[in-house]
């Protein structure tokens, strides 16, 4: 089962597309996933060039987590139980698989000696209300009396184990805090906002806007993530640091409902939903905060290529395909020109 990298919850959204552009460049790939929240599916086209390998189990399990590690030479740890809407609703297996699963994996990680890309989240910000944020930021998190927060809790323990592997053990571990990463393949089930949104539009639903729709979120294709992952996981500069991920343009919820009518053509309306209506009790909303991307900049030259609209219309070409009974739906091209693809988002 040897493997160039091992990605644990590679069948789920960013994990598929990091898996597809591993295999694209030759490398023999382990996919540990326990398919809660990703597919088989999503993996497809990997599958078929027989380089990939995909064992079905938890996390949380230590020996298939230690033999997973053993076999691989770098591993990327994506797995998580993410979502707002899933973690409102069940934020003991959230804190759970997300804290307890980190620490497997960079334990195993660190006694077999491989370097570990652990995927934080722009969430561990909690409620801070700015734009740049630098990875040295104090942090704002809520009540953990609120179950909207366990999620952030859980990533800022495992960076906290990450940086703890790296000085008391000497592991090499690289932390990204990703925002709001977006693409083909993501799910709408647990509230993911731009999958959603071309769904109802899609279906010409109404586009559900939770709140008063001013709050923002920058938004970063999937492609422009796994871009970045793949350069910090050849740096060996990196190992020991924490790195944003993100676009830096911010657009309003409700900006980003119009835009996806817009490229769909829908007649779709816009209503906003009050969040306690959406999500219950547990829940408050995050502050409007963008990332200060200077390090990763610094250290590998990446910035975001893929403007939003674009993004958009990939999701779009993606939905559609699913859905054959929308095939008469004009599409927006999902491919960017070559001046496009130069233009950071």
């Amino acid at each position: 089962m040897g493997a160039d990298v091992l990605v644990t919850g590679g069948a789920g959204f960013i994990g598929s597309h990091l898996t597809d552009s591993l295999v694209a460049d030759g490398k023999r790939v382990i996919v540990l996933d326990d398919l809660s929240g990703g597919s088989r599916e999503n993996l497809s086209s990997s599958l078929a060039s027989g380089l990939v390998t995909v064992v079905e189990g938890s996390v949380l399990d230590r020996d298939l987590v230690d033999d997973c590690v053993a076999s691989a030479e770098v591993c990327v740890h994506l797995a998580a139980r993410l979502g707002v809407e899933r973690i409102v609703r069940d934020p003991l297996t959230s804190l759970r698989e997300n804290a307890l699963g980190a620490d497997v994996v960079m334990e195993a990680a660190a006694r077999h000696g491989r370097r570990l890309l652990f995927a934080s989240s722009s969430e561990v910000y909690g409620k801070l209300n700015q734009r740049d944020l630098r990875e040295d930021a104090d942090r704002l998190i809520g009540s953990p009396q609120k179950s909207r927060w366990s999620y952030a809790i859980a990533k800022a323990f495992g960076e906290s184990l990450a940086h703890a592997y790296v000085s008391h053990c000497g592991a090499e571990m690289i932390v990204v805090r990703l925002f709001n990463t977006v693409g083909p393949r993501q799910s709408s089930e647990y509230g993911m906002v731009v999958p959603r949104f071309v769904r109802q539009a899609i279906a010409g639903e109404p586009l559900t806007v939770y709140g008063d729709g001013r709050q923002t979120r920058c938004f970063t294709d999937v492609r422009d993530v796994v871009r970045a992952l793949r350069l910090l996981i050849g740096c060996e500069q990196a190992a020991g640091r924490t790195f944003n991920i993100g676009s830096s343009s911010a657009v309003r919820v409700v900006d980003l409902a119009r835009i996806v009518v817009d490229r769909l053509g829908s007649s779709s309306a816009v209503v906003f939903v009050p969040y306690a209506q959406a999500h219950g009790p547990g829940f408050e909303e995050l502050g409007n905060r963008s990332p200060d991307t200077s390090a990763l900049r610094g250290l590998t030259g990446w910035t975001p290529q893929w403007k939003l609209e674009q993004t958009v219309d990939s999701v779009v070409a993606h939905e559609l395909d699913r859905v054959p009974i929308f095939a008469g739906v004009e599409r927006a091209s999902a491919e960017p020109s070559a001046a496009q693809a130069g233009v950071a988002a």
